[in-house]
């Protein structure tokens, strides 16, 4: 396949980002970025050498792939027009406001044969990936995701901004449909919950209780998992991963061995592995890592826990 042209849809704090891997990856052209701030935009296309848009629709025609990073409820209007024209897309969690709005997306890509990623970026954390050679069946799921208070992402409430990426990894990982949801949460700087709790109970009995906050004096991001003889940590900050494994033998009479393995990850650039992944989806034709199924299933269960809160179906 030659150069791919892309753009980047919604240049704020985390689209600059998008453009800025866009634009230092061999073989794609960064075509444009578009902004609703003209200034903003400029500001963006003058530092990565590529031209700015005022409107999305101007770049139809012109790129073969693009990141839409706009606020959620623009989501479904900005895709619904680059996936019916056959442009593959990356985008943001979560996926859309509405299931109604996932299913068309997901649809419209499937017609014209365009991949559609979602941007679950913790999939592409070091010490997610790592999980594979220690991962069998979870039995119990313990998730903290705890952030400072900021500006940005209170469009929606903090189950839809922080807490939809634990969702989507544990749905990924234990690979069994919702049974129920059971939430509590509070607003406190916004009019919408900044921190809440969902226990979610899936039909093969595995439980995960998950926990996001955004009016925290630090950022943690961690997982614990309980399964059969293994129970394991994940520090997605920090990129470690303690197992802690049932070993051959007793320590004393009843009590077994227990042998306790620490890894670090090191260093990883998991936007720029994001969106390369998105590439290779393209270039190859293998199904992407997230996809707008898994996109739609994390947003199905997201809302489930705000009817449990107390909100109206969307």
């Amino acid at each position: 396949m030659s150069r791919l042209r892309t753009a980047v849809i919604g240049v704020g704090y985390l689209g600059n980002f998008h453009a800025q891997k866009y634009a230092a990856i061999p073989d794609v052209d960064l075509v444009g970025v578009v902004d609703n701030d003209p200034k903003r935009a400029a500001e963006v296309a003058a530092a990565l050498g590529t031209e700015s848009f005022a409107d999305h629709r101007d770049l139809l025609g012109r790129v073969d792939a693009v990141s839409v990073v706009v606020p959620t409820q623009f989501h479904h209007a900005v895709a619904k027009d680059f996936l019916a024209a056959g442009v593959h897309v990356l985008i943001e969690k979560p996926i859309t406001v509405t299931i109604e709005e996932a299913d068309e997306l997901i649809a419209l890509a499937e017609q014209s044969g365009a991949v559609f990623q979602v941007g679950h970026l913790e999939r592409f954390n070091p010490v997610l990936l790592a999980l594979d050679d220690v991962l069998q069946a979870p039995l119990f799921v313990e998730s903290v995701r705890i952030a400072p208070f900021k500006p940005r992402g209170t469009d929606v409430n903090v189950v839809l901004d922080l807490m939809i990426h634990d969702i989507e990894i544990i749905q990924h990982i234990v690979k069994s449909p919702v049974e129920r949801v059971d939430a509590i949460g509070a607003p406190v700087f916004t009019g919408e919950e900044d921190i809440a709790n969902a226990r979610i109970l899936f039909e093969n009995g595995c439980v995960a209780n998950v926990t996001a906050s955004r009016i925290s004096l630090k950022s943690e991001r961690k997982m614990r998992i309980f399964q059969r003889d293994a129970y394991i940590t994940l520090d997605f900050q920090n990129r470690k991963m303690l197992v802690a494994q049932k070993g051959s033998g007793e320590l004393f009479p009843g009590v077994p061995n227990v042998k306790v393995v620490e890894r670090e990850l090191g260093e990883s650039d998991a936007l720029r592995s994001e969106i390369e992944s998105f590439l290779t989806a393209i270039r190859t034709g293998v199904p992407p890592e997230v996809s707008g199924r898994d996109g739609r299933m994390a947003l199905e269960t997201a809302l489930k826990i705000n009817v449990s809160l107390g909100r109206r179906p969307s």
